[in-house]
């Protein structure tokens, strides 16, 4: 019975991040030779964390070095440069929206789909019909473990285990909101059942549509 016992694994709270590249309710294949997996990208700005918030960061950084000092024999931070970790410098992704200087990003995933709640910890997912309050551009914690690997490359990384969204942002990915995009009202003839008719916008010949035409 003793060799059945599996070891706890220790989870961590983050503090608040910006939600990028969710795809938290499908897991995704990133390369034809990964597993699938469930994951976001958590983009956070450490200048302007809580006194809270500064904690939870300092834990998390104590259980990446901690995680790496016992696999790779060396500190977090000094891992050679052919070694992936598990937090980036936001100015690699300088290009896109909500990265840049200042701010640190992490692709935080699991081969199991997370549990994601709202500050009230009712379930956000697609059983509920909700699914789309998590989006990118919106701020959530998480909750996530440290892991290492050897295979085909090297490195220390954050996994992810619970998601809870906090509040609404503005998104990333520039989408609208359909049902805002057509306040406009549509013209009557196209509520008519069959074709609709033409009319003729020149009767007198003053104003000819077909030069506005660019073909």
């Amino acid at each position: 019975m003793k060799g059945n016992v599996m070891a706890e694994v220790k989870r961590y709270v983050t503090p608040v991040f910006r939600v990028s590249f969710p795809h938290l309710f499908e897991a995704r294949q990133m390369t034809k030779t990964d597993k699938p997996k469930f994951g976001l990208t958590a983009v956070w700005r450490p200048g302007d964390f809580s006194a809270a918030d500064k904690k939870r960061w300092k834990v998390i950084l104590g259980a990446l070095d901690a995680e790496s000092r016992a696999r790779f024999k060396t500190r977090f931070k000094d891992l050679p440069a052919n070694y992936r970790k598990g937090l980036r410098d936001g100015a690699e992704k300088a290009e896109l929206e909500g990265f840049g200087k200042g701010m640190v990003f992490a692709s935080l995933t699991s081969q199991m789909r997370p549990g994601i709640v709202d500050l009230n910890r009712n379930a956000i997912s697609p059983e509920e019909g909700n699914s789309d309050r998590i989006y990118p551009g919106s701020y959530c914690r998480a909750t996530v473990n440290t892991y290492s690997y050897d295979n085909r490359g090297k490195g220390v990384a954050l996994g992810l285990m619970n998601v809870q969204l906090v509040k609404d942002g503005e998104r990333l990915d520039g989408r609208t909101d359909a049902a805002e995009d057509f306040e406009d009202d549509l013209d009557d003839r196209w509520l008519d059942e069959g074709e609709p008719e033409v009319e003729d916008e020149d009767p007198d010949g003053d104003d000819d549509l077909d030069d506005e035409i660019p073909f």
